[in-house]
């Protein structure tokens, strides 16, 4: 029985995902967890794997089509089996014998096309002309089948003298979502923040101590982040409001604590979940967080791998960032921005001493937590920072 791939929802808010690359060809054997297609959504490009065995078929979408959620845009079907959706490609038994009437539909949309049938462009395409004001009926696509790109755009602009205009970036889906993602939040989520500078001695002394420990020896050392990562995951034990969601009208208590952890990608930043901090050991920790970076840098994140996070941390230290605040990512309570480690002059015992001091930021939504519960997080997150290893 045919199975049918769909464009998956990735969270509550998503309605469409664009497919960047099918992994496999039409006819090609693919079997169940093979990544099957790339897309990118609001939040990562992502790997979908194959929801089961077969032979890959009745493919209907493109690369680069925007496709509605839950929209079926391929079959795996059994070897002589074919699919019940029409595909943009012939069924590959089929494919030799309709290579002359493909031919004859293509020469039918050109003529169709020269007859003044509105001219093929992408959306991006379609964005940039009417931004830099080009009628794209005068523009000469490159594309297939004549399509008009967003390269084309560019070139008849540049021609036309349209250098004068204002230089646009055209931003990926990945950052127009982010923007408007961040956009809705800091203008609908009460946000408060909370400031704790902290002594970072021990911290320090107990990521050189554990990482001389990790087992296997890694290449990459266990990094400031890993550490804090256990930490939060184990102070937010303690503290389920900080680990809870707003759903709109009520408050929802997370069963997991699963720690999102911001990444810098080309396109923007993503966010990829730890899932079950609190019970990963600092190995665990440390190797998945590897993997989630690398493939987040290729564009080769899972739906899996973003999904489900409860809390999360922002540390620009490795840039030199003293400090910084950190917007609340919906329906999360609570995000904890991480400066960077430096030297300072403090109180050590009642006299002037020099420190590694660490300042924290942590930002939250009102509706979710209050102040007096927010600042006794902190609280505890910072004392468990002056002692991480009675914690871990």
């Amino acid at each position: 029985m045919a199975i049918s791939v769909v464009m998956p929802a990735l969270e509550m808010a998503q309605e469409t995902g664009r497919l960047l690359a099918w992994r496999k060809k039409e006819g090609e054997r693919v079997a169940k967890g093979e990544p099957l297609l790339e897309i990118e959504t609001d939040k990562a490009v992502v790997e979908v794997e194959a929801p089961g065995d077969g032979i890959l078929a009745g493919i209907t979408a493109g690369v680069g089509a925007v496709i509605p959620v839950g929209e079926t845009i391929a079959w795996l079907v059994a070897p002589g089996e074919q699919p019940p959706a029409k595909s943009l490609a012939a069924a590959p038994t089929a494919r030799a014998s309709s290579a002359s009437a493909q031919h004859s539909a293509a020469a039918v949309r050109v003529s169709e096309k020269q007859a003044g049938a509105a001219p093929q462009i992408s959306p991006k395409a379609r964005r940039l002309a009417k931004e830099l004001g080009v009628d794209i009926s005068q523009v000469r696509g490159s594309g297939p089948d004549g399509a008009i790109t967003t390269e084309d755009v560019q070139a008849f602009a540049a021609a036309k003298g349209s250098s004068t205009q204002p230089t646009v970036e055209l931003l990926s889906q990945v950052a127009r979502l982010m923007a408007e993602r961040t956009t809705q939040s800091w203008t609908s989520v009460p946000h408060f923040f909370l400031v704790r500078d902290v002594d970072a001695s021990e911290l320090l002394a107990a990521q050189k101590r554990l990482g001389l420990e990790a087992e296997p020896k890694q290449e990459t050392p266990l990094t400031l982040t890993d550490l804090l990562i256990a930490l939060v995951a184990r102070v937010l034990v303690k503290h389920p409001r900080m680990n809870s969601s707003w759903t709109g009208e009520s408050i929802k208590a997370n069963p997991e604590i699963n720690i999102s952890v911001a990444m810098a990608v080309k396109d923007g930043v993503v966010a990829a979940v730890i899932h079950k901090a609190n019970a990963a050991n600092l190995d665990e920790i440390s190797a998945k967080r590897r993997e989630l970076t690398e493939r987040a840098r290729a564009g080769r994140l899972r739906p899996a791998d973003i999904a489900g996070g409860t809390f999360t941390i922002s540390n620009l230290g490795m840039y030199k960032v003293d400090a910084f605040s950190a917007i609340v990512t919906p329906p999360q309570a609570a995000v904890l921005a991480v400066g960077s480690i430096s030297d300072r002059v403090v109180p050590v015992d009642g006299k002037p001493g020099v420190r590694p001091v660490m300042t924290m930021t942590l930002s939250s939504d009102h509706r979710v937590v209050d102040g007096a519960k927010a600042a006794e997080f902190l609280s505890d997150l910072a004392n468990a920072i002056r002692e991480p290893e009675k914690v871990l």
